[in-house]
């Protein structure tokens, strides 16, 4: 079986992110932050119905998680 892959580019507070988004059954998919050169990441699945449903909440987490860090807020 191959699985599809969609990958969005996002930038949030002027870091890049690629986020990649697969499928893991039907109807059920799977995106996660993919790890670049010099760049820390850890894996945090997001799930959602469509590829941009799983990606959308990724990057809702990370946008907010963004906005608190740079708020001086020290817990996400």
């Amino acid at each position: 079986m191959t699985t599809a892959l969609h990958r969005f580019e996002e930038s949030i507070g002027g870091r890049p992110y690629l986020i990649e988004v697969a499928a893991v059954s039907k109807d059920r998919w799977r995106a996660y932050i993919v790890k670049t050169p010099g760049v820390p990441t850890a894996l945090m699945p997001f799930y959602g119905e469509t590829p941009e449903a799983a990606a959308g909440g990724l990057l809702e987490w990370l946008t907010r998680a963004y906005a608190r860090a740079s708020n001086g807020v020290s817990r996400v």
